[in-house]
C-alpha cells in the first residue's frame, strides 16, 4: 500500500469513527461547551435535558480525573440548543491529541457552529487571584502536540489561521454580559503544558516572560481542532490558584476542584447569559 493509499484509509476510518460516535449523541446543537475541572454542574441547569454516559458510547475515551463526570448532555439555554460535555479528556491520561479533540468533532457533527471551552487554570500573572474568571484572549501551545497532524479529514482546513482563534465578537459579548451581571471578567493569555505535574517555579517564571497570564493542561487541542472546522470559539478559564512560586500554598487537585466549585455560581450565571444571547 502506498503512503497516499494509507492516508486515505486513515482518513476514512477516522470519519467512520466520528460518524459512529455521533449516532449516540442525545441531541443536536447550536453551541457546544466543554466543561473543565469542577465546572460540570453547569450542564444541570439546561432545560429539556437528555444525557448519556460516555461509558455507554463504544470507543469513546474514558475520563479518569476527579471532577470530570464523563457525561454528554443535550438541552437548552433559552432557545439555544446546547451540547455540554461534562468532563474532558487530557493527554496526560495517556490519550493522543486526536482523541482529546473527539468532543469537538462530535460537536461539529451535531451541528454546532460555536464552541465554548472552559478550564481550571493556575494564575501566572499577579493580576489574578483564586476564583477569578479569565476571558482567554490567546494561547501558547507548550504541549508540543497538534491534533491535526496526519491526513486531513473532510471539512477541516489543512493550515488553519490561528490569528483570531478566540472569536472577537464572542469575547465582546462575554464582556457585555459580565458587565451587565456585575461579574468581574479579566482577560489574559493562556499557556498549555502537558501535565500531569504542576509547573516548577522556574517554569512559571518562563511562562510569565513569554506573556502567559494563566496555565493549564488542556484546552489548546480542542481550540486548534475547532479552528480547523471553522467553529467560533469562546474560552473562559477559572483561575483556581496562584501558579507555583507565585503563591506559598502547596498545589493540589482537591483545591483546584474546591475553588472551581466555589466559583460555579458566577460561572453559571455568565455562561447562561452568553448562551441565551446566542439564540
Amino acid at each position: 500500500m502506498t503512503a497516499r493509499q494509507h492516508a486515505r484509509v486513515r482518513v476514512s476510518e477516522h470519519e467512520a469513527d466520528i460518524s459512529a460516535l455521533a449516532s449516540y449523541l442525545p441531541g443536536t446543537a447550536d453551541v457546544a461547551i466543554i466543561l473543565g475541572s469542577g465546572l460540570g454542574a453547569y450542564a444541570d441547569t439546561l432545560t429539556d435535558a437528555k444525557g448519556i454516559s460516555t461509558d455507554d458510547i463504544p470507543g469513546y475515551p474514558v475520563s479518569t480525573v476527579a471532577g470530570h463526570a464523563g457525561r454528554i448532555v443535550a438541552g437548552k439555554a433559552g432557545s439555544t440548543r446546547v451540547l455540554a460535555f461534562k468532563g474532558r479528556i487530557h493527554m496526560y491520561e495517556g490519550y493522543s491529541p486526536e482523541q482529546v479533540a473527539i468532543p469537538v468533532r462530535l460537536a461539529h457533527a451535531a451541528g454546532a457552529k460555536t464552541l465554548i471551552v472552559t478550564n481550571a487554570s493556575g494564575g501566572v500573572s499577579k493580576r489574578f487571584c483564586a476564583g477569578d474568571l479569565m476571558l482567554i484572549d490567546d494561547h501558547i501551545n507548550l504541549q508540543f502536540r497538534n491534533p491535526l497532524r496526519g491526513p486531513v479529514s473532510n471539512g477541516e482546513a489543512r493550515w488553519p489561521d490561528m490569528c483570531r482563534c478566540y472569536d472577537p465578537e464572542l469575547k465582546e459579548l462575554a464582556e457585555h454580559v459580565a458587565l451587565e451581571q456585575k461579574i468581574e471578567l479579566k482577560r489574559g493569555t493562556l499557556a498549555a503544558l502537558l501535565g500531569p505535574t504542576y509547573e516548577t517555579p522556574a517554569e512559571v517564571k518562563m511562562l510569565a516572560t513569554l506573556g502567559a497570564d494563566g496555565v493549564c493542561m488542556s484546552t489548546v487541542p480542542e481550540v486548534i481542532t475547532a479552528a480547523a472546522l471553522g467553529l467560533r470559539v469562546l474560552g473562559i478559564s477559572c483561575v483556581t490558584n496562584a501558579a507555583s512560586g507565585i503563591g506559598e500554598d502547596k498545589l493540589s487537585h482537591d483545591e483546584v476542584q474546591k475553588v472551581a466549585n466555589d466559583s460555579a455560581r458566577k460561572f453559571t450565571q455568565l455562561i447562561t447569559g452568553i448562551l441565551t444571547r446566542l439564540s
